[in-house]
């Protein structure tokens, strides 16, 4: 008997009969741990020229569409492991709808879509009981070329930003610090986000011995503090250490890698001593990595919004 999609796809969604996606995502990402490799942190080069690999986010080459959550890191990975000079990524079909091909032998990477389904029987309980029906959540698998592997392709797909150089003031990322509306407080000699008064506090951008790592810090605070109640409510708790605060400390080591790469900013990474806490986590749970690569996402999703809607208001540059 034929299988339908939706069947298939809550076969898939249990493990069944492919491999689980959970697991094998996050094996990778604890390989990349394992060899003191952080999947979010520079993944291009810093040369210049020929082979220099452009920053930003992975995005789709025809609709301009980043790319979201644990996808980010699977295909920041593949630029890294090829040394592809671009962050621009398309499906077999979007390659030949933009006039060209994927080149003859060149394997594609995949990722992950996450999607949920409602079966009849559960809509039926739900509708006798009077409540709400429950939707099976499950992963879905796709591949995707970077443009560096196709050929033909015509002119006018999304393009990949010029990096910007390091030590300068940085108009765009100081407008989305200005636009997050949290309260920013400047001085000191610590950076860190106190969620029971809701502010952040950075020591001064001179303070910094490369000037640059004031934005990457910022950012990362920022990124805690979208977890306050009154934004994305993550649940923050206040004091250090235990498996809690190293799951907030990887989305925000995160969350700030990819607000860095919107911004054409290099990330680095400013956690390294929490790198047994991760692979701890992400050995303990294979959708640990998934859940906190979301949560990233949404964070920086949060603070980009924040921004379109100042500079559409007046309030700040673009």
């Amino acid at each position: 008997m034929r299988q339908t999609g939706k069947r298939r796809a809550a076969r898939e969604g249990r493990g069944e009969p492919r491999a689980d996606l959970y697991e094998e995502v996050t094996r990778r990402i604890i390989s990349e741990l394992e060899a003191g490799r952080f999947p979010w942190v520079q993944p291009w080069g810093r040369g210049e020229g020929e082979g220099a690999v452009a920053p930003g986010l992975p995005r789709n080459a025809l609709t301009g569409r980043p790319y979201s959550g644990v996808n980010i890191l699977i295909l920041w990975g593949a630029v890294i492991d090829h040394g592809w000079p671009s962050q621009t990524w398309l499906t077999f079909r979007q390659a030949l709808a933009a006039g060209g091909s994927v080149r003859k032998g060149e394997r594609g990477t995949a990722v992950v879509y996450a999607d949920s389904f409602t079966p009849e029987a559960e809509k039926e309980r739900a509708r006798e009981a009077g409540e709400d029906a429950k939707a099976i959540p499950f992963l879905k698998r796709f591949t995707l070329f970077n443009v560096a592997q196709c050929e033909g392709l015509g002119e006018g797909l999304a393009a990949d930003p010029a990096p910007l150089p390091e030590r300068e003031i940085v108009p765009l990322a100081e407008a989305v610090i200005a636009a997050s509306g949290v309260d920013f407080r400047i001085g000191g000699d610590k950076a860190f986000y106190v969620p029971a008064h809701d502010f952040v506090g950075v020591p001064p951008q001179p303070a910094f011995f490369e000037q640059i790592n004031y934005y990457r810090t910022a950012l990362h605070e920022l990124t805690h503090a979208t977890g306050h109640v009154s934004r994305l409510d993550r649940k923050l708790m206040n004091g250090l250490g235990g498996k809690h605060y190293a799951r907030e400390e990887l989305v925000a080591e995160m969350g700030s890698a990819f607000l860095c790469a919107a911004l054409g900013i290099v990330p680095t990474v400013r956690h390294a001593d929490y790198l047994a806490h991760w692979l701890e986590l992400l050995n303990e749970d294979s959708r640990a990595i998934f859940r906190a690569a979301s949560h990233a996402s949404k964070a920086a999703d949060w603070i980009l919004a924040r921004h379109a809607d100042a500079y559409n208001e007046g309030r700040v540059a673009a």
